[in-house]
């Protein structure tokens, strides 16, 4: 699995740009081990930090329009039915239609940033319908601070890269409680409208 890996990593690096959105959006590696690769690619001198920005951004859009597609033309028997292919637990797609009909539409920018619902809650605003225009704007506002958080790290530990697990610890915490916090906010103001 290990050669597999490396594998993969060698080819991300000869793609430059490319290689990281192809990362973000095929999902076989998660997106903050991507990111850090890109980011120590970055500090290398291989790639430049803007170029790797809009990579990242790109790539993980791209992968939520993937998943929301499927929310909206395949459905949820679809999915049931041929999700374990693509890597989609049921467990994910059930926590994550709960969150989106409890916090509705801005959960996406949330659930971003919260593991186990972060790349399924794409699939129940699929089959909710929700506007394309909107679930888009959403994505793309939660994929610029998580994109800069791990590129910054990847470049900072360099050669290190593969220990982003353990320095990203710190950084998670306070950025899952603020996620956590902006949805109840916007939750509250919501039923505070109705």
């Amino acid at each position: 699995m290990k050669e597999i890996i490396s594998y993969i990593f060698e080819v991300l690096s000869q793609l430059g740009y490319a290689g990281i959105a192809l990362g973000l959006m095929v999902e076989i590696i998660p997106s903050e081990i991507v990111l850090s690769y890109g980011g120590f690619l970055v500090s290398t001198g291989d790639i430049h930090f803007a170029g790797a920005l809009l990579a990242g951004i790109a790539g993980g859009t791209l992968a939520q329009l993937f998943l929301y597609w499927l929310g909206t033309y395949g459905g949820r028997p679809f999915l049931d039915k041929y999700g374990k292919y693509l890597l989609i637990k049921k467990s994910h797609l059930d926590a994550s239609e709960k969150w989106f009909e409890k916090y509705g539409t801005g959960v996406i920018f949330t659930a971003r940033f919260i593991p186990v619902v972060r790349h399924a809650i794409s699939i129940p605003a699929g089959i909710a319908k929700m506007p394309l225009s909107v679930f888009t704007v959403y994505t793309i506002a939660a994929m610029v601070p998580w994109t800069v958080l791990f590129l910054l790290l990847g470049m900072e530990l360099g050669d290190h890269w593969r220990d982003i697990k353990e320095y990203a610890k710190p950084f998670i915490m306070p950025i899952i409680i603020l996620a956590f916090s902006s949805g109840l906010i916007y939750f509250l103001y919501k039923k505070w409208k109705e």
